[in-house]
């Protein structure tokens, strides 16, 4: 079995340590353009990160708008005239019912 020095293992070691620095390094100056990039960030110009707080009636009409959105992504162009007119005279709660009306008709 071949005699291992400890300096050239300490040397191997060190060396790694610098390369892993260096990769750690680089990533740490990509990062802010990556997320530039995704256009998706909730950093604040002072870098922290903000945490967003939706009041209850802003959260219902989300889920609202989720659900109508939902129904209308599987309609037919004509449904989702209907539908969206719907919206405009009655409400969105009407344009739901509608939208599931219709999206169930056409499941059968």
């Amino acid at each position: 079995m071949p005699m291992i020095r400890h300096s050239a293992v300490g040397r191997e070691i060190q060396l790694i340590g610098r390369s892993l620095s260096s990769i750690a390094g680089a990533l740490a100056r990509l990062s802010p353009l990556i997320a530039a990039a995704s256009g998706s960030t909730n950093r604040s110009p002072t870098g922290r990160v903000r945490k967003l707080s939706l009041s209850p009636k802003r959260r219902a009409a989300l889920r609202l708008q989720g659900q109508y959105m939902g129904y209308l992504r599987n309609l037919k162009p004509g449904q989702k005239t209907r539908v969206k007119a719907a919206r405009t005279s009655k409400g969105i709660r009407a344009a739901i019912a509608l939208g599931k009306q219709l999206s169930n008709g056409a499941k059968r």
